[in-house]
C-alpha cells in the first residue's frame, strides 16, 4: 500500500522526535528518568510544540521545517520543554503575569542549555541571548524562574519583555494557564493520550483534575530529586559544569514550610471561655425549652480546651549580617499569625529577645496591645557577631526563676552562621533562615529548621 504524503510527514516527524530524545539521553544520562515521563503526541496545528507535563505535543510539519532549517533546534527544544517539566514551570497559578512568567522560565532553561556546551544543542538564538542573560544575572545572581520573574515584573517594561521573549522562544506555554485549551487539540493516532476531557459533571472533573495535577507534580518532584542526586554523585563531571542546572534543582527541591502551620505546633493546651459544642446535647436542651419554655434541661458548657499560644520566645539574631527590614517583617508576620482567632490566650507571656554575641534586649509582651506598641517602636540593637548560646542560657535562667510555667517554643530568626548549644533544651526550638541562595544550613539534630524566602515573609 502506497504511503500518503501525510503519512510520510508523520512518520518522518516521529523518527526525528525519537532520535532527538535518544541523543539527549546518550549525551546527558541524568535525563533518563525525566525522558520516561513524556510521550510524543503529534497534533494538527500551525507551527508549534508544547508540553503539559505528560506529553510533548508537536505539529509534524513544523518539526520537519525546523529540522530542515537547523536540526539542532529539535533536540534543544526537546530539552527546553523537559527542563520546564523538571522545574515544574508549567504548574503555576493563572494569576501570574503570563508573559513575564513565560519569559522567566525560558531564560532559566535556555541559560542551562547554553552551559552544556554540547554541539547537538547549539543554536543561532544563543547569540541573541547572551547579553540578556548577562544582564539578568547581574540583577538576580541566580537564574531561577522565580528570581527572574520578580526582576522582570519590577524592573522591565512589557514591551521589553515581549522583545526578549522572541530570543528565548522554543515552545507554546498556553496550556500552562488555560489547561482546557489542550483539550481542543485534534490528535492523530494518539486519542488515548489526550489530557482529561470535561465530563458532564464539571465538579467531579475539576476535583479529578486537581488530583491528577497533584500526582503529576509529585512525580516530577521525584524526578528532580533523582536528577540532582545523580548530578551530585554518579555524574560528578557533568554536575560541576552545570551551574545553573544545579541552582535550579536546589531551588525546586528545597523543602518549603508553612510558617502558620509551624506555629501551631507550639500551641499549648489551655482553658478558654468558649461554648464546647462537642459536649453539648441539643436534644435535651431543646426538649427543656419546649417543656418549660425558657428553662433548658442542660446548659451549654462554657469552657472548652483549645490550642492557643500562651508562652513563647522569639529570638532575633541582630548580627551585622541580618538585615533590619527583614527582621521587622518577620516579627510582623509572626504577630499577624499569632493574633488570628484562637492564637492568643487572653493573657500571654511572650518574650522577644534581641541578641548578637550577648543579650541586647528582652521585651515582655502580655497582650496584643503591647505587641502593637512594640512593633511601632521596635529598634534593632547589637550588630556584632553571632552566638546562639546566650539566648538559651538566658531562657533557661528564666525557666528556673519561674518566668515561664510551660514554655513550649522558641523561634530563632537568623542567618545561621553562629555557635549552637551543645545540649538539647527542654522546649521545642526552631531556627528560621532567610535564604535566597538556596543553601541548606546545618542545625543540631534536636532543632527544627525552616528556610523561608524573602517573598514568603
Amino acid at each position: 500500500m502506497t504511503e500518503s504524503a501525510e503519512e510520510k510527514i508523520l512518520r518522518l516527524a516521529q523518527d526525528i522526535m525519537r532520535l532527538s530524545g535518544n541523543s539527549l539521553i546518550v549525551n546527558m544520562r541524568f535525563l533518563d528518568c525525566a525522558m520516561s515521563m513524556l510521550s510524543d503526541v503529534p497534533y494538527e496545528a500551525k507551527g508549534s510544540i508544547a508540553t503539559d507535563g505528560k506529553h510533548i505535543f508537536y505539529d509534524p510539519v513544523y518539526i520537519l521545517k525546523l529540522y530542515k532549517k537547523q536540526r539542532e533546534l529539535i533536540s534543544r527544544n526537546y530539552l527546553h520543554m523537559l527542563l520546564h517539566c523538571v522545574f515544574r514551570h508549567n504548574m503555576v497559578s493563572a494569576l501570574v503575569d503570563r508573559d513575564a512568567w513565560g519569559l522567566a522560565c525560558d531564560i532559566a532553561v535556555e541559560a542551562i542549555i547554553n552551559e552544556q556546551l554540547l554541539p547537538m544543542l547549539q543554536a543561532e538564538r544563543e547569540r541573541y541571548q547572551t547579553s540578556i542573560i548577562d544582564k539578568v544575572t547581574q540583577e538576580t545572581k541566580y537564574l531561577t524562574a522565580e528570581k527572574i520573574y520578580h526582576y522582570l515584573i519590577s524592573e522591565v517594561n512589557h514591551d521589553e519583555i515581549m522583545k526578549w521573549s522572541e530570543c528565548f522562544y522554543a515552545d507554546d506555554h498556553t496550556n500552562w494557564f488555560e489547561r482546557d485549551n489542550v483539550n481542543n487539540i485534534s490528535l492523530k493516532n494518539a486519542e488515548q493520550n489526550t489530557p482529561s476531557q470535561r465530563s458532564e459533571n464539571g465538579s467531579d472533573n475539576t476535583q479529578a483534575g486537581n488530583s491528577d495535577m497533584e500526582q503529576l507534580a509529585n512525580d516530577w518532584k521525584n524526578v528532580a530529586e533523582k536528577m540532582q542526586m545523580d548530578l551530585e554523585s554518579f555524574s560528578r563531571k557533568q554536575g560541576n559544569e552545570a551551574g545553573s542546572l544545579i541552582q535550579n534543582l536546589n531551588a525546586v527541591n528545597r523543602e518549603k514550610y508553612d510558617y502558620t502551620s509551624f506555629l501551631k505546633r507550639f500551641a499549648v493546651m489551655g482553658e478558654a471561655v468558649k461554648i464546647n459544642d462537642d459536649e453539648f446535647d441539643y436534644i435535651f436542651y431543646t426538649y427543656g425549652l419546649q417543656l418549660y419554655e425558657k428553662m433548658p434541661l442542660i446548659e451549654p458548657l462554657e469552657y472548652k480546651e483549645v490550642k492557643r499560644i500562651k508562652e513563647f520566645v522569639i529570638a532575633i539574631d541582630t548580627s551585622g549580617s541580618v538585615a533590619g527590614e527583614l527582621v521587622q517583617k518577620f516579627v510582623q508576620k509572626t504577630y499577624n499569625i499569632l493574633k488570628q482567632s484562637e492564637s492568643f490566650f487572653a493573657k500571654i507571656n511572650l518574650h522577644i529577645i534581641q541578641c548578637d554575641t550577648t543579650i541586647q534586649e528582652d521585651v515582655k509582651i502580655t497582650s496584643q496591645e503591647e505587641f502593637d506598641e512594640y512593633l511601632k517602636t521596635m529598634k534593632l540593637k547589637g550588630f556584632g557577631g553571632t552566638d546562639f548560646r546566650p539566648v538559651f542560657r538566658y531562657v533557661d535562667d528564666m525557666i528556673k526563676n519561674k518566668e515561664f510555667k510551660n514554655l513550649k517554643g522558641l523561634i530563632y530568626f537568623t542567618d545561621g552562621y553562629g555557635d549552637f548549644p551543645e545540649r538539647q533544651p527542654d522546649y521545642h526550638t526552631a531556627f528560621v533562615f532567610i535564604d535566597d541562595d538556596y543553601n541548606n544550613p546545618d542545625v543540631p539534630v534536636w532543632a527544627i529548621k525552616l528556610i523561608l524566602q524573602k517573598d514568603e515573609i
